[in-house]
């Protein structure tokens, strides 16, 4: 198996002047001492040979033990009544399982050619997580890496996907480990300051990771960036990599990336003229192909950067979890009350902001905790995608207030701070 840790680029950055000019990187603004250790506390873990997808949901589970508390059980938003396939069991092309069996195997068959499942999630930084975050509602025990590190690995092969892209990664060489032993290869980029170094028992720096299951594509190219505000390096970074399906040759451009965190206006300018960066970087890379556009951008629908994603004219952008939201709410509503409305969203289009629109269909949070300060609960993680060139069909719901518990996240029932994200994809025909 072949995996790419893309980490020596980090530190090389490669600029011409007319004269000697200093830029300083906007990192951590941390004067403690760096404390510089290697990912090495997985070395000893070991995944048994040939496991199936079914038999590493079992050994996750016992690994974690038998006394503690299953992984919240979540359902996806067109689900399907039973496994066989029958014409009014079919979700736009891709057949689910049923509700009750969710999370109990793969939440779906292999997907065919022309469609791609792909997982956006913040897995929680386990240096941050235990450390620095203030989860103050949430057991000790529950924020230990033994803990989670199973929970996070069921959480992501219960559902399938072909692509995975995960933000808050410090523990790579554990994932490359147990995802390749289902035929997924990675790719991982650090930030530059990440503040995990200034944690005594780090497993080193956090970034970014993109897993894609090489039985499905191939790879074309991948590049990162660490992302620039008024052309200084901040803290972020992205990962993009060049995708093409086996079996059709079709190809895809997917990336993701992690936003500077915490509230206020000038923070959220910084996120705004990171977003900037970020599309500039996309579409010069993406050339012309659709683009899955994933991450934990820390900002709620209603911040500058959600209106600049969606607005990028050359990437042409939507929001997933928005888009398929908004069809069924039409879809529900009866024949007159449909034409109603068309006729009203036509005559006032025109004075309609798309992104506002899209905003009032996002799902209520994507992120649950208490913490120090309080209790948090918002949006502010997304899957974009090319809407020209692919169709969104499902996706994953989010717990309810009563399934999540009053101590919120994380728990021994979820590993995360954030929900991931799962949608499905058709990629569709250029000539259609």
């Amino acid at each position: 198996m072949e995996f790419i840790l893309k980490s020596t680029r980090l530190f090389v950055v490669s600029r011409t002047f007319t004269r000697p000019v200093f830029i300083p990187r906007m990192g951590s603004f941390n004067s403690a001492p760096k404390i510089h250790n290697t990912d090495s506390q997985d070395d000893s873990v070991e995944v048994p040979e040939g496991l199936t997808n079914h038999d590493l949901l079992q050994h996750c589970k016992i690994m974690r033990g038998e006394d503690h508390p299953q992984l919240l059980t979540r359902y996806f938003l067109k689900p399907v009544t039973n496994n066989s396939i029958i014409a009014n069991e079919i979700t736009d092309g891709l057949r689910v399982l049923a509700l009750n069996a969710v999370s109990k195997v793969c939440s779906a068959p292999v997907t065919p050619p022309n469609q791609i499942r792909i997982l956006q999630w913040n897995i929680l930084s386990q240096s941050l997580g235990q450390n620095n975050d203030g989860f103050v509602q949430c057991p000790d025990e529950a924020l230990t890496w033994e803990n989670r590190k199973y929970l996070i690995v069921q959480e992501i092969i219960q559902n399938n996907p072909d692509v995975v892209c995960l933000q808050e990664v410090d523990h790579f060489k554990f994932l490359e480990r147990v995802l390749g032993s289902q035929n997924y290869s990675g790719v991982f980029f650090p930030k530059p300051d990440s503040p995990c170094l200034y944690i005594q028992e780090n497993n080193g720096p956090d970034g970014c990771a993109i897993f894609y299951k090489r039985d499905k594509f191939d790879l074309i190219n991948f590049d990162t960036r660490i992302l620039e505000v008024w052309r200084v390096q901040s803290n972020q970074v992205a990962v993009a990599l060049n995708l093409r399906v086996i079996e059709t040759g079709k190809e895809i451009t997917v990336c993701t990336t992690h936003l500077k965190a915490r509230n206020g206006q000038l923070l959220a300018k910084l996120r705004n003229e990171q977003g900037k960066d970020l599309l500039r970087f996309v579409n010069n890379f993406a050339q012309n192909r659709p683009v899955l556009l994933c991450g934990d951008f820390n900002a709620e629908p209603t911040e500058p950067v959600y209106n600049t994603v969606l607005n990028h004219k050359a990437l042409n952008l939507s929001s997933a979890y928005a888009d398929i939201r908004a069809c069924l709410e039409t879809k529900s509503q009866s024949s007159e009350d449909k034409s109603t409305n068309v006729d009203k969203n036509n005559d006032d289009k025109s004075d309609v902001n798309m992104a506002e629109e899209s905003a009032r269909y996002e799902p209520p949070y994507t992120t649950w905790k208490i913490r120090e300060e309080g209790e948090v609960c918002h949006t502010i993680d997304y899957v974009f995608y090319t809407k020209s060139d692919l169709k969104v069909l499902n996706c994953l719901m989010f717990p309810q207030e009563n399934e999540i518990g009053k101590d919120r996240t994380p728990s021994f029932q979820y590993p995360s701070d954030h929900f991931s994200l799962v949608c499905d994809f058709e990629l569709l025909d250029q000539d259609c």
